[in-house]
């Protein structure tokens, strides 16, 4: 058996039949419309599993929340040729079913890696000026170097740690300690001191160099989902359809809030836990399922995009981690032929949620004192602003999903579990969070199951 969590979705046999639930709807409720599948969220999972079942020729519609699709992909236009990513980021190296996708849809990869500089204690230091100590180097690759060897008990017993505490425990102190908190912090969208070990260890032990920062699609990530509701057919993608009550019996019954009803034989859930737990399950979820719903947490996560009349950092692959409010910036225009450019201020936890509750004016403030001592007065140069906090997101409250210490072995299979008529997809269930590619696997494996 491979030892990357990527084995974890399987694909279930096809399953054939199925009686339409058949029952008069209530007073409040239009007569239902009838389709084989219905598929909850328009986000990625919920578009890749409807290209699938389009191909098996299995009939299915969407219902989607937001008056767009896509989900927590959020491409934004700041000037006609300039677009930032305000959701999903990157497609790494290892990223297959995106490779796939992205080819079958004729939409190009371009190279997006970085290199990344530093600001620490009020000293900057350029790309390939700094780095751990070479004791923690040596150590550290000494650690991926026997990550092959752990047993299922080994991976289990580092669930039960955080990623600081593994760390510590294993020399990490000082400088060493600081950088590897900022920079895996801004991975896992929170504290270090918040991550399973193991779910740290085996993204990094089965990540490509860059960690999958390695490639973006051209004219924007959400070209992609705007290709497959074409293949899908944007007449079977309904939004502004919210979701309040699922009546499974011999069928499937979906309740909206705008009073449409929909039946069918089987449902395809894509939605995040906060989103999924609004909703009036008839029969109730299985109590350890709404326990796990209500345990897991999801990274806050804040992006502030700049525009700047020029690209003072004059570098088209900077990136670059700082100790201070910002902490963390990066070229969102690279490979955007234009004399103007985008960098985006990247923050996590108690640092996203300062952010996002202070104006444009504080959050300009903070990076014109991050990078004036460095780079002189960015504030002129700065044209526009935009800022999107997924902790506040009406439908995730998070950018993705984050397990804890104790929760990767425990909950997530509870969470794939499929109950009754239902399965589940989304990138909380991938076997590495926050990346488009998990959104994509689980929800094709949710229709191979169909």
């Amino acid at each position: 058996m491979s030892i990357t969590r990527r084995n974890f979705i399987r694909q279930g046999g096809l399953l054939t039949g199925g009686v339409v639930l058949r029952s008069a709807a209530g007073s409040l409720y239009a007569p239902a419309l009838k389709t084989p599948v219905i598929i909850i969220g328009a986000g990625l999972a919920g578009l890749a599993a409807a290209y699938q079942l389009k191909k098996k020729k299995i009939g299915f519609v969407i219902l989607e929340s937001r008056t767009r699709i896509g989900g927590r992909v959020l491409s934004h236009h700041m000037t006609p040729e300039l677009v930032v990513e305000l959701g999903g980021e990157w497609v790494g190296n290892s990223h297959t079913g995106m490779h796939s996708l992205c080819a079958e849809m004729g939409l190009n990869l371009l190279n997006n890696q970085l290199d990344t500089h530093l600001i620490y204690r009020g000293v900057y230091s350029s790309k390939g000026n700094w780095g751990v100590s070479n004791e923690w180097k040596a150590k550290f690759t000494s650690i991926l170097k026997e990550y092959p060897k752990l047993t299922e008990a080994d991976k289990m017993q580092l669930d039960k740690m955080d990623w600081w505490r593994y760390l510590v425990s294993n020399g990490c102190e000082g400088r060493d300690l600081d950088l590897r908190e900022l920079a895996d912090s801004t991975d896992f969208g929170e504290s270090i001191r918040h991550v399973s070990a193991y779910a740290a260890l085996a993204e990094y032990a089965e990540s490509s160099e860059k960690n999958e920062m390695d490639l973006k699609i051209e004219g924007g990530n959400g070209m992609l989902a705007s290709k497959l509701a074409e293949r899908i057919g944007k007449e079977h993608i309904l939004t502004g359809h919210t979701v309040n009550r699922i009546v499974q019996g011999s069928g499937v019954k979906v309740y909206c809030d705008n009073g449409k009803v929909f039946e069918g034989s089987k449902l395809i859930c894509t939605l995040p836990t906060f989103a999924m737990n609004k909703i009036d399950w008839q029969p109730g979820l299985p109590a350890e399922k709404k326990a796990a719903i209500n345990e897991l947490q999801y990274a806050r996560i804040n992006k502030h995009a700049m525009l700047f009349n020029q690209r003072f950092w004059q570098d088209e692959s900077f990136d670059m981690i700082t100790d201070q409010a910002p902490h963390y910036f990066y070229h969102a225009t690279k490979n955007q032929p234009s004399e103007q450019g985008i960098l985006v201020s990247y923050t996590i936890g108690d640092k996203a949620a300062l952010a996002a509750n202070q104006g444009n004016e504080w959050n300009a403030e903070m990076v014109q004192s991050t990078l004036k001592p460095f780079f002189g007065d960015v504030k002129s140069l700065m044209k526009d602003q935009t800022n999107y906090y997924w902790g506040d997101d009406d439908y995730s409250k998070g950018a993705y999903a984050l397990f804890g210490v104790n929760q990767w072995f425990r909950i997530r299979p509870i969470l794939e579990k499929t109950f009754l008529h239902t399965h589940f997809a989304g990138e909380h269930l991938a076997d590495w969070q926050g990346f488009m590619e998990g959104a994509i696997n689980t929800g094709e494996a949710a229709a191979g199951k169909i």
